[in-house]
């Protein structure tokens, strides 16, 4: 398998990578296991009816408006905070009123502090326990273990928990009426970023994408990148489950660990947080 998995990679894998790079390159992670960036420019896209996207800097945040408040999912970095508002008020006048959050990595929940005080985060549960184990500003006052369902405005926002995949305690949002969800890091990059301090699994991922799969969506609002469309998150999973195959075959096979970091740099394009947050130790214990 080796070099040609690398070459099948579609070009939603390459899209996702070029977005993905500053992220996977960057840093030590900050607290919470977000990387440190520079401020940059935000800019906003509509993706559906009332529901835009703000992307630069750290995880993409959704942004639904209904006519008693607007929902975000995720808050990005501390320092965008103000640029997040800027983003919101040139789309919509309404307040801010809940804030779904994906996972608990500190470019995703970076500003959820500031927005506690006027907003209600919700999240799963072993999100907030991250957090809360991180010493994160911020932590949820409202979680769900399965499922929780928010109504606003009329209209319906679900945060999903289907398993372990970039964490333990990854959700992904749900806007059944435009056929779209936000998955988060479990889609983001040409290849997964699995973190095993905070229960992530690269055996486990493909599992908990396939209980994703059978939502009724069509769009997919990433952790990071441009939008993509449903086919693009099977691939996405499709390649995850041959880089399982390759790992599998390889761990059980008595590769040695500098090998093995080898060939997930040279094959998967692992760098990075990848290896910095024990990627190979993780999956040589998962694998074995």
């Amino acid at each position: 398998m080796s070099r040609t998995l690398l070459v099948r990679f579609s070009a939603i894998a390459i899209s996702l990578g070029c977005a993905w790079l500053a992220y996977t390159q960057g840093p030590a992670p900050a607290k919470g296991g977000g990387a440190k960036q520079q401020k940059g420019q935000l800019t906003t896209q509509k993706v559906a009816d009332d529901l835009y996207m703000i992307e630069g800097d750290g995880g993409n945040v959704a942004v639904y408006v209904t006519n008693e408040g607007a929902i975000i999912v995720d808050d990005k970095f501390e320092y965008d905070y103000d640029p997040i508002m800027a983003q919101i008020k040139g789309v919509t006048n309404q307040p801010v009123k809940y804030v779904m959050s994906t996972h608990h990595h500190g470019d995703h929940t970076g500003s959820s502090a500031k927005w506690l005080p006027t907003a209600e985060i919700i999240a799963h549960t072993n999100n907030r326990v991250n957090m809360v184990k991180g010493n994160q500003p911020g932590a949820p006052r409202v979680v769900f273990s399965d499922e929780s369902d928010l109504f606003l405005g009329g209209k319906e926002v679900r945060a999903k928990y289907y398993g372990r995949g970039h964490t333990n305690g990854d959700a992904v949002i749900y806007f059944p009426a435009l056929r779209t969800i936000h998955t988060g890091d479990l889609m983001a990059g040409a290849s997964p970023l699995v973190d095993f301090s905070n229960g992530g699994s690269l055996k486990e991922w493909t599992t908990t994408l396939d209980g994703v799969l059978k939502l009724d969506f069509d769009t997919v609002i990433p952790g990071h990148g441009p939008v993509h469309k449903k086919a693009d998150l099977q691939t996405y999973r499709d390649n995850i489950a041959k880089m399982q195959t390759r790992v599998s075959g390889l761990v059980r096979g008595g590769t040695s660990k500098d090998d093995l970091t080898k060939i997930m740099q040279s094959e998967f394009m692992w760098a990075g947080l990848n290896l910095q947050m024990g990627g190979i130790d993780g999956i040589m214990r998962e694998f074995k």
